[in-house]
């Protein structure tokens, strides 16, 4: 799917190792992607989302995927973040131009409630009693 790129959305912070471990996380995710993947941010930190989105010009992208990187629907989820993306807010997708083209757009669901993020709290769990 290199025609598909992934937007990797943080809340932002003014803390920096929260945009660090957003950086980190979208590079993880490159590694088991095809296509380009970039960042973006609700609030404090750069690129926010409409600049996240113009930074897929010139990849040749026909989709973008927008990932929060959130755990459950909020406000940032279901309205901020479409808003921001120019999108439908209930229909979560829409059209953008990115270099002249358009191109789809669509928002994909939080994390919310998956065996792999339970394995990792029982890790942190582990962790704190060493």
């Amino acid at each position: 799917m290199k025609d598909v790129g992934i937007l990797v959305l943080g809340h932002g912070s003014s803390l920096p190792y929260n945009k660090e471990l957003v950086e980190a996380l979208a590079q993880m995710i490159g590694k088991n992607h095809d296509g380009p993947v970039r960042t973006a941010y609700l609030n404090m930190n750069d690129p926010d989302i409409p600049a996240g989105l113009k930074s897929f010009e010139g990849t040749g992208v026909s989709k973008i995927v927008a990932l929060p990187l959130f755990l459950a629907h909020g406000v940032h989820t279901r309205e901020d973040i479409p808003r921001e993306l120019g999108v439908d807010q209930n229909k979560r997708r829409g059209t953008v131009a990115v270099n002249g083209s358009d191109v789809e757009v669509v928002c994909a669901e939080p994390l919310g409630v998956d065996e792999c993020i339970a394995a990792l709290a029982c890790k942190r769990a582990e962790e704190a009693l060493r």
